[in-house]
């Protein structure tokens, strides 16, 4: 009887003292930092310090047990030269980072959620200034001889989530950080493109960026414009239709724009706030740790988002036939206008093919950058080009914009003046011409 009450007591204690394992990595690089997520088996412990001489990050997690390789993770720009491991006496584990320069950790868990149970993140933050080149350069543009008093504007593109963060996924396993990416290089291109226009990417590779660093990024370069792309997600399939969201101060305009609102602002969740997780804390708290109350320039940001839906209608299914609004911490900025394009619903099997399509992105890319143009002719920031153009001894001419097929001698021909007249009033080099391009048209 004592023999089955000891064995009794062992197999009720056995589960409380069963080492949580680590069982898979994976790694992040961005520009200003490194991400390092460990998948747990449980909760656990931990705590993190640095060394010096050589440079290095320590990481003792107590009482747990590696069940993975660090060798197989792909160490290329991340800052990391290797990561080591094993137990230490006190039965916790102890991993090594040696570092190829001096970052700075700050770490926190993740409970469970859809797509991954507990986790560990370890983010390794570059000094201010240090940041790495982004993969994809992007090239600043410069207008004419008095590129200092006609500036181009600044349109900075965001591509939501990216890096631990998904997104939302379809029921194919279409992962909207990817779509968005691609969807976000293409109007990149396109924008580029147009005279008078410097757009730059947000998010440049596959990683993860708080809500709040997007808008700081826009506000260092001193952007005109913040399009954050996105794909909708509903609990239904049924859910069908693109969308454009500008930020309410008060409520959302319908209870659809208040779910997505919640499922995007969910996603800073995944960033913590100095080293906390957000994910324990109530709605009123969380937003308050994620974003300070600020007011944005709603009006601007509602009238370039009506441009921009006028032109995804030609393209897409339409959820709502007006600009949207709701409380989306990313459009939080208090002095750039910001709009937030849902592409379609990546939950509805229709529109997550579309998604998928290069040709489809390509159609929505046009009609974004078509409404961003739109807009900007009609308000144009002092002292840019756009707007030089339209005050300065441009009286009686009309504006045109240069579409494929088109030559400045055809232009020149429709329009009843002269190919040296068209390069004198638009101070054109030569007779080269490029689609987007906005041309003075003298009166005949």
């Amino acid at each position: 009887m004592h023999r089955l009450f000891m064995l009794l007591v062992i197999s009720l204690l056995a589960p409380l003292t069963q080492a949580v394992e680590i069982e898979s990595a994976r790694l992040w690089p961005a520009p200003d930092n490194t991400r390092l997520v460990l998948d747990l088996s449980g909760p656990v412990q931990h705590r993190v310090f640095t060394l010096s001489n050589p440079s290095r990050v320590v990481v003792d997690i107590e009482g747990a047990e590696l069940n993975t390789r660090f060798d197989t993770l792909d160490l290329t720009r991340s800052g990391i030269q290797r990561i080591r491991s094993g137990p230490r006496p006190d039965g916790d584990l102890r991993i090594v980072l040696d570092l190829d320069s001096d970052l700075s950790p700050r770490s926190f868990t993740l409970n469970p959620n859809d797509q991954y149970g507990h986790r560990l993140v370890l983010d390794l933050e570059r000094a201010s200034g240090e940041a790495l080149q982004p993969r994809e350069q992007q090239v600043s543009k410069t207008v004419g001889d008095l590129a200092g008093q006609r500036r181009n504007i600044i349109v900075a593109i965001d591509a939501g989530h990216g890096g631990e963060d998904p997104g939302a996924i379809g029921g194919r396993g279409t992962r909207e950080k990817h779509i968005v990416l691609a969807i976000a290089r293409e109007l990149y291109r396109q924008l580029n493109q147009v005279e008078g226009f410097e757009p730059f990417l947000v998010r440049t590779d596959d990683y993860y960026i708080s809500l709040q660093r997007r808008r700081q990024i826009a506000r260092e370069h001193n952007a005109d414009l913040f399009v954050s792309i996105h794909a909708d997600a509903f609990t239904s399939p049924r859910a069908t239709g693109a969308s454009v969201f500008a930020l309410s101060s008060g409520g959302a305009t319908s209870t659809m724009a208040a779910y997505l609102a919640n499922q995007e602002n969910a996603s800073d969740v995944i960033g913590g706030i100095n080293g906390i997780s957000l994910e324990d804390k109530d709605e009123v708290l969380r937003s308050v740790l994620v974003d300070l109350s600020m007011t944005a320039t709603m009006r601007s940001s509602l009238d370039v988002g009506s441009r921009v839906l006028g032109e995804m209608r030609s393209v897409a299914r339409l959820h709502k036939a007006t600009v949207e609004q709701a409380g989306f911490a990313v459009l939080k900025s208090p002095d750039v206008p910001s709009i937030l394009v849902e592409t379609g619903f990546i939950s509805n099997p229709t529109e997550e093919a579309n998604l998928g399509s290069p040709g489809y992105r390509q159609r929505l890319a046009t009609a974004v950058r078509d409404g961003i143009i739109d807009w900007f002719k009609d308000n144009p920031p002092p002292g840019t080009w756009i707007a030089w153009q339209q005050s300065n001894g441009n009286d009686g001419m009309r504006r045109y914009t240069v579409v494929r097929g088109d030559t400045l001698s055809g232009i020149a021909n429709r329009n009843g003046t002269s190919v040296g007249r068209l390069r004198e009033v638009n101070q054109l080099q030569d007779s080269a011409i490029r689609i987007g391009q906005v041309l003075l048209i003298p009166e005949a």
